[in-house]
């Protein structure tokens, strides 16, 4: 896995908006930008979050979403409008190459003179349900594990569309995004796997904490206010 795309990345940023059929504010709707732009602890020059209490911040600087990824969801869900272009996922780079099941949690990449590690996985909100038209969307997404992933930016540098993204470093490459999606979402008590995500360094504090609270009480916490957005 030395290089995901020799073509490149494509970058993407979003601003502010009222989210269809809901009037809540959302930067989920990113477009692709064809320009060279700075990259900072908390994303890219010119890209927004509504909710910053659970979007963006230096754990969630940049959202990759995998390219392939949108065949799968046309083949499930048919030509959606959503589907016709990148950034329907609120994502900032999109790129073809490898996904949740090879990399992993500390994995570092190289993009243009930034430098980046993943951070954690994508936990998919309600507003991707007003996003697609869908009432169950982000449920779908997290069920199938094709949720993409974060970055933290250990270096601030310049990224350009069609810059490499080149992995220069493996931390934890046992602890793939997939195991962690499993883990969280599929045998969500197993106590081996959650004490190895709550003693993971690398990984995101909020993630480990989830670990954690779920070793303390022995039970999965509700969802519904994140996937339905209601309580």
């Amino acid at each position: 896995m030395k290089q995901i795309q020799n073509a490149g990345v494509t970058l993407l940023t979003g601003a502010i908006a009222a989210l269809p059929d809901s009037g809540r504010p959302s930067a989920i709707v990113k477009t692709p930008v064809e320009r060279p732009l700075a990259l900072g602890p908390e994303g890219l020059e010119g890209d927004a979050q509504a909710d910053r209490r659970v979007h963006g911040g230096v754990e969630k600087a940049v959202h990759h979403y995998p390219a392939g990824h949108y065949i799968r969801w046309r083949a499930a869900l048919g030509d959606l409008p959503a589907l016709s272009a990148p950034g329907a996922f609120g994502e900032n780079i999109s790129v073809g190459g490898p996904t949740e099941t090879e990399v992993a949690v500390g994995d570092v990449f190289r993009l243009g003179t930034a430098l980046l590690q993943v951070s954690q996985g994508r936990q998919p909100c309600w507003k991707l349900n007003h996003r697609f038209g869908l009432p169950d969307m982000a449920r779908r997404v997290q069920q199938t594990g094709r949720t993409g992933w974060y970055y933290r930016v250990l270096e601030p540098g310049i990224v350009a569309p069609g810059d490499s993204l080149t992995l220069t470093d493996r931390v934890a490459p046992d602890w793939t995004l997939n195991r962690l999606w499993h883990a969280l979402h599929v045998d969500r008590l197993n106590r081996d796997d959650l004490e190895g995500i709550a003693a993971l360094e690398v990984l995101a504090e909020s993630w480990r904490r989830l670990a954690q609270r779920r070793l303390d009480s022995g039970r999965v916490e509700d969802q519904r206010a994140r996937l339905e957005g209601q309580a």
